[in-house]
């Protein structure tokens, strides 16, 4: 494609989750204790491969969730070892099978590899490996298992687990982080990445490796991220990191600032129900030390601060959710510092061969930091010559080292596939860049900037009021269980609400939903209105000269004509909405920006509570896992 920087764009992006321990705990323990957390990742099949103090490598792997496998175990134990991997996985080559599931198995059964992400040249590669080796024999339909026997033939003639890596890692295209165990090299475990996230986490007297942090944080806060193309050899006692050359490169060691509490339910129905609950805590951990005496205080674009006064127009990027955040700063950036905003899909960004130079500013969002497709799109912007910053709520995640700057979420571990809190973090993180921009532009004045600030530090307890309503909304959702459809309306900052409401109840509830700019309607989607169709309509406030308020409000009056069941989310005491809404949700009186961090609570709910009167799983939705792309 012309004009196209060049740039290696792997096809496909799993998240499986991965955990790897050497030490002197129980290693089953901390194995399933990882999974546990990493969950989220992928939940089609779980395995676990351990080496025992006889040097004996066992392995245990299961379709299904994770519980099967831990069932399994208690009933069937393996022996106890001091190095150990294990894996939960999002089925892609083959389908969630026993045979399918990781651990893969080399070297006659000396050597276990686990594997996230994909091999894109597997066919060739096994291809070879018949013909040199055709005596082996493959029990899977996965591309893991060729690297893992590619990794056994490899050990045979290195006689070093991570010189065998190495070896294997230089011919294998696509997205991979892969970490192998084998029984002649008992308390080392060896991980390697390329465009597939990788920590690794510090002890005394054991280490540890990890797809997150989340797979450690229960043992350690220590952590170091390792970089693209690079190998980890962990012992007990040591660690060495080296790119796919041999050579060693620096590490930077960091602290988790969550704790393994953070990740367990604490006696919630589900995690998606505390993560809702958490949100007014996200946004004011976001808002944490970056307002000081009515100021933006962001001294992490310190790198930006001559691009940032420079820059002539904004590009966002994100995918689902994330990109609904995008348009809810699109709105805000424009306003504030005058700048022009587009909002692009990550995965589309790259191909329609975008205009960008050293005055553009890519601005891209990701929960994990590890979306694929965001990735390769901050890597396109790169080497186009654009200034990138991230908006991330991982620490040490690939975009964000791959970003000239990035704004930290604080909104602490999302476990639920479907994503709430990170949501109302990511909003802050762009309204404290736009008020950032906007000071350096000097758009705003000091105290107008103040009194965005203001309002962004009421939102946590005007949050909480929300919140209050979740009974009510349970109850509607419940009754509404056997729905099959539900629309979505919004103008302004209140379209992206209603986007977001719409992907949501597809998420986890799986029927048709749709969001729709509310001014659309009489342009075609009216035609989708009959007696009876449910339609969640997103009321801007009714203060202020420039409020919409009056057209939502005929917006309203054309569908109840229709025959359609209103349920208004407006601000409190708003008395025009009233005698056409069939129910109402009310949010405390806010300026228009803190407007969507209130509305976007009662969806996510409603969401959640009829997916649950439907008897589904609410953090594990099907089909998905919490960061999976695919082109």
């Amino acid at each position: 494609m012309a004009g196209v920087p060049s740039v290696a764009y792997p096809r496909i992006h799993l998240m499986c989750g991965i955990v790897g321990y050497v030490g002197d705990k129980s290693t089953i323990d901390v194995l399933l204790g990882g999974l546990r957390r990493l969950e989220y990742r992928g939940y089609d099949s779980a395995g676990v491969a351990v080496i025992d103090s006889e040097g004996h490598l066992s392995t245990r792997k299961h379709a299904g969730k994770l519980q099967v496998l831990v069932d399994d175990l208690a009933n069937t134990p393996i022996p106890q070892g001091a190095t150990g991997i294990g894996h939960t996985r999002w089925a892609t080559h083959g389908g969630p099978t026993d045979e399918n599931a990781h651990p893969h198995l080399g070297d006659d059964g000396k050597l276990a590899l686990i594997h996230n992400g994909i091999i894109e040249n597997f066919q060739e590669l096994k291809a070879t490996l018949l013909r040199d080796h055709p005596e082996t024999e493959f029990t899977s339909e996965t591309d893991t298992e060729v690297a893992a026997h590619m990794v056994g033939y490899a050990y045979r003639a290195t006689k070093n687990l991570t010189a065998a890596m190495r070896e294997v890692v230089s011919k294998l295209h696509g997205a991979f982080t892969l970490l192998a165990v084998h029984s002649d090299q008992p308390g080392v475990v060896v991980g390697a990445r390329r465009n597939s996230p990788l920590v690794i986490g510090l002890g005394d007297g054991e280490n540890f490796l990890g797809s997150d942090v989340a797979a450690f944080v229960e043992h350690t806060r220590r952590a170091l991220a390792i970089g693209q193309d690079q190998i980890v050899t962990i012992t007990p006692t040591e660690v060495v990191v080296t790119d796919f050359g041999g050579n060693t490169v620096p590490t930077e060691e960091f602290e988790v600032t969550w704790d393994a509490s953070a990740a367990e339910k604490g006696g919630w129905s589900s995690f998606m129900a505390k993560e809702i609950t958490e949100q007014p805590e996200a946004i004011a951990n976001t808002l944490l030390g970056r307002v000081v005496d009515g100021k933006v205080n962001l001294p992490e674009l310190a790198a930006l601060d001559e691009t940032l006064g420079k820059i002539d127009r904004l590009i966002i990027l994100g995918c689902g959710t994330a990109s609904y955040a995008g348009m809810v700063g699109k709105y805000a950036i424009e306003r504030w510092a005058r700048i022009p905003v587009e909002v692009d899909l990550s995965h589309e960004f790259r191909y329609r061969e975008p205009v960008l130079d050293d005055r553009t500013l890519v601005v891209s969002i990701s929960q994990s930091g590890e979306t694929m497709d965001t990735l390769m799109a901050v890597k396109y912007a790169t080497a186009a010559g654009a200034k990138t910053l991230s908006i991330c709520n991982t620490q040490g995640a690939t975009i964000a080292r791959e970003s000239d700057a990035v704004i930290y979420t604080h909104a602490g571990p999302e476990v639920a596939v479907a994503s709430t809190k990170a949501l109302v973090a990511q909003v802050t993180a762009i309204y404290l860049l736009g008020l950032h921009l906007a000071s350096i532009r000097g758009t705003l004045s000091a105290e107008e900037i103040r009194t965005q600030l203001e309002d962004l530090q009421e939102a946590p307890d005007k949050l909480r009021t929300v919140l209050e309503q979740h009974d009510e909304i349970r109850e509607l959702a419940h009754w509404m269980s056997d729905t099959r459809s539900v629309l979505f309306l919004g103008r302004h900052v209140g379209f992206p609400v209603a986007l977001e409401g719409a992907l949501k109840l597809k998420e986890l509830a799986y029927i048709h939903a749709e969001g729709f700019a509310a001014g659309e309607l009489k342009h075609g989607p009216i035609a989708l209105i009959e007696p009876g169709q449910p339609v969640f309509v997103v009321v801007p406030s009714p203060r202020g000269t420039d409020s919409m308020h009056p057209k939502i409000v005929s917006n309203i009056q054309e569908i109840r004509a229709r025959g359609a069941r209103v349920l208004a989310i407006a601000e409190v005491g708003d008395a025009a909405v009233l005698p056409f809404a069939d129910q109402v949700f009310a949010i405390p009186p806010s300026s228009t920006f803190i407007e969507p961090l209130l509305a976007f609570v009662p969806l996510q709910i409603f969401a959640m509570e009829l997916a649950a009167a439907k008897g589904l799983d609410v953090d594990q939705p099907r089909n998905l896992a919490k960061s999976v792309t695919v082109e």
